[in-house]
């Protein structure tokens, strides 16, 4: 295969129906519209299914009801839409259901959404942030087999760049080692009385067996998650280990931030950067050995303040930890505004260490 020139959009659709996702369902709003219309164009070409759907909710509940049939399934939205799919996404974390839910975020004030969800219950979700198309690409190809993985729902944490940005690349399917069978799925087969499958972790998925009931499948599901907790957190760390100053970001934000950072070691300020990759489960223990020896630990995001809550739960000392984003919209509310810029971070950096230019 050779390079084409695509919208993030565009990418990411290729990338899941080459993960294998079979079933594809939202209710059309910017941005995730594109990847809603990408899909609708390219995966019934394979065999699958692609269905706008009247509400986001009705969109998490196809999607509920493909994943029971153990097809590859996903679904997505912005996080106002995400917000109405917390019951449907705690209902397939308690079923223990696959489903990978695209957030084509309209900003980075969906931390909290993607890392505290707002369904009911004991479930985690795990949360990739790509920094740009060429890992969304590889994000949402890990993600499907991290969902089947685990049984679990998963969330790709993207936004308006990734979505709108056009760039040249080569989608080809990944290569992952096996996951479990799927011999719980809801197939047709076993219908009529007394021998009828359920989807549903108390009684198992199986026939005539008695399940473990609430406690113990509550139990269950918590061990499974810490289980993910220990072993899945990802991140990428750049010149930490001779560092004063660390630029702590995440998602696209962290492109700006690896500029700077790279302008200011050039200039010979000790500064180095941390992007957690995997917002949940959050790479807390790597983080703690990036913070050590440093003077100023910096939180570049563009929302009130999130993420830097759990930078302040796992930095070496939480009295370093200073927050130098904030709320960064343009005026159709729909994608980044003058924050995501790489000479205000280089200002804001510079005013939280007490420097100015010319002074290092």
């Amino acid at each position: 295969m050779t390079k084409r020139l695509m919208q993030g959009s565009e990418a990411v659709a290729e990338a899941a129906i080459a993960a294998g996702c079979r079933f594809f369902t939202g209710y059309p709003m910017l941005p995730f519209t594109e990847l809603l219309e990408n899909m609708a164009a390219k995966l019934p070409a394979t065999g699958g299914v692609c269905m706008n759907a009247a509400s986001e909710i009705e969109a998490v509940n196809m999607a509920i009801g493909a994943a029971a049939t153990g097809a590859r399934a996903a679904t997505g939205s912005c996080g106002q839409g995400l917000a109405l799919m917390q019951e449907g996404i705690a209902e397939l974390a308690l079923n223990e259901l696959p489903v990978v839910i695209f957030n084509m975020a309209r900003g980075q004030q969906d931390y909290f959404q993607a890392t505290r969800g707002g369904g009911w219950g004991d479930y985690r979700t795990i949360a990739l942030a790509p920094k740009d198309v060429v890992e969304a690409v590889e994000h949402t190809q890990l993600l499907f087999h991290l969902a089947d993985l685990y049984r679990t729902p998963v969330i790709l944490y993207g936004d308006y760049v990734i979505a709108h940005a056009s760039v040249g690349i080569e989608v080809e399917p990944i290569a992952f080692p096996p996951t479990p069978p799927k011999d719980w799925v809801v197939d047709g087969s076993m219908s009529g009385s007394g021998r009828a499958r359920q989807i549903w972790t108390w009684a198992l998925g199986k026939p005539n067996t008695p399940g473990p009931g609430p406690s113990r499948a509550w139990a269950d599901i918590a061990s499974k998650y810490a289980v993910i907790e220990r072993i899945e957190a990802r991140h990428q760390v750049d010149r930490a280990e001779v560092c004063d100053v660390l630029v702590v970001s995440f998602g696209t934000s962290a492109v700006f931030v690896a500029r700077v950072v790279d302008d200011l070691r050039a200039e010979g300020m000790r500064i180095g950067s941390f992007r957690p990759i995997t917002l949940w489960p959050f790479p807390g223990d790597a983080l703690e050995a990036a913070t050590q020896g440093c003077s100023h630990v910096l939180v570049y995001e563009l929302n009130g303040g999130q993420m830097v809550d759990d930078v302040r739960m796992y930095a070496t000392d939480r009295a370093v930890v200073r927050s130098i984003g904030g709320v960064s919209q343009d005026n159709s509310g729909m994608r980044q505004g003058d924050l995501l810029n790489a000479d205000v971070l280089r200002r804001r950096v510079l005013d939280a260490v007490g420097l100015t230019e010319g002074a290092r």
